[in-house]
């Protein structure tokens, strides 16, 4: 994945969905836009928020001026839609993601603190 591609669309592929089905887009979209709100909360991304409305808003976009942490957004915005979207059935695989979201957080909000 690169940052010139679509956020919509590489969110729906690591949540193994084929980007040609549109049937959950707005969902999809919706819950990414919740995580941008938190990203924003958190000092990542554009001062002002970000939001997508289709498939057409790119990773460059958002986060143009911190790619070294392109990869950890990336993983975060993944991790918090597939919760939001498709929560996993065992409790135990819940915790372990929320763990590793919490990292993220933490990681996240360290690294817009020292900027």
């Amino acid at each position: 994945m690169e940052m010139t591609e679509s956020i919509l669309t590489s969110i729906k592929k690591l949540l193994g969905i084929d980007e040609s089905y549109k049937h959950f887009d707005p969902d999809l979209i919706m819950h990414i836009n919740s995580v941008f709100s938190i990203l924003t909360q958190l000092g990542v991304g554009p001062p002002n928020g970000f939001s997508i409305t289709g498939d057409s808003e790119k990773w460059d976009s958002f986060i143009a001026k911190d790619p070294d942490n392109f990869s950890l957004v990336k993983s975060y915005m993944h991790l918090k839609v597939k919760l939001l979207f498709d929560p996993p059935l065992g409790s135990a695989v819940i915790e372990s993601i929320n763990k590793q979201i919490s990292e993220f957080e933490w990681r996240l909000n360290v690294a817009a603190e020292s900027d």
